[in-house]
């Protein structure tokens, strides 16, 4: 397929940020207390900060729908410029119905700090399907997960316009790094750098990375920036912090005068060929003459072991074919391997016979979690020590357990004998979240509707989420009788820490028999409405770790087995 586009100009205004004199931004404060205001959500607010720095060059703002659609059928703009991916301000109908053309909108941070006014220029509704099918290739969202993003969290209207930015959002973690493409160019003019080979990455580094980086540099006769990706985890999350970490130890293995360091909140897209053109442009905007990219480049898959989405080197294919158009040159990533008889690491393509050593990802995060050696042929002392004081090993980070069942079938005693239990170990905090104290003291307002069941649920998961990353244990005992918040649930917490689902499976006639609070009488009666398992159902949870019948085994017994359980998986020792 042959593609005819516009080569950006050299030199230009995108060395210029978007965000204006301050003396303008003060007259632009003033006039903002009578527009109409968003707060905007993190991958958001990565797109504006990309376009305020220039590192979407030539945007200068949100797509309208001539441009928008020109992205969709053809990868450019309406005036013929390489664009591969729309960037597009989406809008609840609610607000999108009031907007006029010529309006302005306050665009905000999260707290309702004022970044910058949006120019209305035009109000859409886009075809969804369409977007999908043009940008991901499919349309299904089970298939992509882009696409479940596009339908599930995306609005459905967009609005685009010109933007005038008052103001870079505020970050206040590793400013140093957090160059602008201006900045950046700066830096590589001072350093004397013509050549720049831009290296895009959201994973740990390794020493195959050293090596595979280094040989593409040599090759190409460039120095190296490293320019990985930050930007939609929460601001407390410690993965972020130990990206960065490790990108600084792994920079003190590259020879100083070859390679920078920075970082940019890029919300990834996944998209594939048309992500790895996007990567292209935003490199080019921060200087760059080179950019490597991965024969897997930008697929949801990449890494996982899955089958990828995309066909193998599609993505190098697209970058090479409009380099020229870009003005950067690709240059084929190159996977690399440890041969230990010869105590180096060779390219996979030229291997023949020798046996050649890696360790997968998923491989590190078990070494991690049961504490295994870290081969210092893989990786390099500082990087693992770093990755060891984010992730500790199973029996020293936090974890929950969570007890879903009828009420009556005994999950608030067993958690209360957990407790104890675990009080007695004397190794970390614990926190009991049972069903009735929660509703009394965190959701006293709700009712019992699914909406606000599911509401109760996802809070006594966050409370949960906050235990675990700080290394507690949180024990919680609500009934949860839908699979979509407990889902939900384990999704959180298990980025922090353990997550152990143990459904207390005892049969209903069972907790009718028992009937303490005296609840299914009064239901059975017609005196109360809401009660799970007579007039609203529960769905039993599809795949827990444990499934324990308190009419066959004490709670004492019941505790034991969920104690083997942890002890198996390496929780307590």
């Amino acid at each position: 397929m042959q593609h005819s586009f516009s080569r950006p100009e050299k030199g230009g205004d995108h060395s210029e940020s978007l965000v204006v004199h301050f003396r303008r931004a003060e007259q632009l404060r003033k006039e903002a207390i009578d527009c109409v205001s968003l707060d905007l959500n993190i991958r958001q607010l990565c797109d504006l900060e990309l376009l305020l720095n220039r590192a979407y060059y030539p945007l200068t703002g949100f797509l309208t729908k001539d441009d928008y659609q020109s992205v969709l059928s053809d990868m450019c703009l309406k005036d013929n410029t390489v664009w591969p991916i729309p960037i597009c301000l989406d809008l609840p109908e609610k607000l999108a119905s009031t907007l006029q053309v010529g309006q302005r909108v306050s665009l905000n941070d999260q707290e309702g700090f004022l970044l910058a006014q949006l120019t209305v220029e035009e109000v859409w509704r886009p075809d969804k399907t369409l977007e999908a099918k043009h940008v991901y290739g499919t349309a299904d969202p089970e298939l992509h997960p882009g696409v479940k993003y596009l339908y599930e969290e995306v609005e459905d209207w967009y609005v685009g316009g010109t933007v005038q930015g008052l103001t870079l959002p505020i970050h206040y973690d590793f400013r140093e790094y957090r160059l602008t493409p201006a900045e950046a160019n700066r830096r590589f003019t001072q350093y004397g750098w013509r050549r720049v080979l831009g290296f895009h990455t959201r994973e740990y580094l390794h020493c195959a990375h050293r090596c595979m980086v280094l040989a593409a540099a040599r090759e190409v006769g460039a120095a190296v920036f490293l320019h990985p990706v930050v930007g939609l985890e929460h601001p407390g999350n410690m993965d972020h912090y130990t990206h960065v970490y490790c990108y600084q130890e792994i920079t003190k293995y590259f020879p100083k005068n070859m390679i920078a360091l920075g970082i940019t909140p890029l919300a990834d897209r996944n998209a594939g060929p048309r992500e790895a053109l996007l990567h292209s442009i935003i490199r080019k905007n921060y200087g760059c003459s080179h950019f490597m990219v991965a024969e897997d480049h930008g697929d949801p898959f990449a890494g996982s072991g899955n089958k990828l989405f995309y066909p193998r080197k599609a993505a190098q294919q697209l970058v090479k074919e409009l380099g020229e158009q870009i003005g950067i040159e690709m240059v084929p990533e190159q996977p690399m391997g440890y041969v230990e008889e010869k105590d180096q690491y060779v390219f996979l393509k030229d291997v023949q016979d020798e046996i050649v050593k890696n360790i997968s990802s998923e491989e590190l995060k078990k070494r991690l979690e049961w504490d295994l050696e870290i081969p210092s042929w893989f990786s390099y002392p500082e990087v693992v020590n770093e990755l060891h004081r984010a992730f500790p090993p199973r029996y020293q980070q936090g974890f929950t357990v969570f007890l879903s069942g009828l009420s009556g079938s005994g999950k608030s005693t067993i958690a209360k004998v957990l407790m104890v239990k675990f009080m007695e170990m004397r190794g970390r905090p614990v926190t009991l979240l049972d069903g009735d104290i929660v509703r009394k003291n965190l959701s006293s307002e709700l009712n019992f509707s699914k909406e606000h069941r599911n509401l109760n649920v996802t809070r006594i998961g966050y409370v949960a989420s906050e235990i675990t990353k700080n290394g507690g244990i949180a024990l919680c005992a609500p009934i949860a009788p839908y699979e979509e918040s407990r889902q939900e649930n384990r999704r959180l917490i298990s980025r922090y820490g353990g997550y152990v689902e143990v459904h207390v499976s005892t049969p209903l006639e069972v907790c009718e028999q028992r009937d303490r609070k005296g609840l299914y009488a009064k239901a059975r009666a017609g005196l109360i409405k809401g009660v799970t398992g007579v007039s609203d159902p529960y769905i039993p949870p599809s795949k827990p770790e444990l499934s324990i019948d308190t009419s066959t085994m004490t709670p004492a017994e019941a505790v034991q087995e969920i104690l083997l359980y942890l002890e198996e998986q390496g929780y307590i020792r």
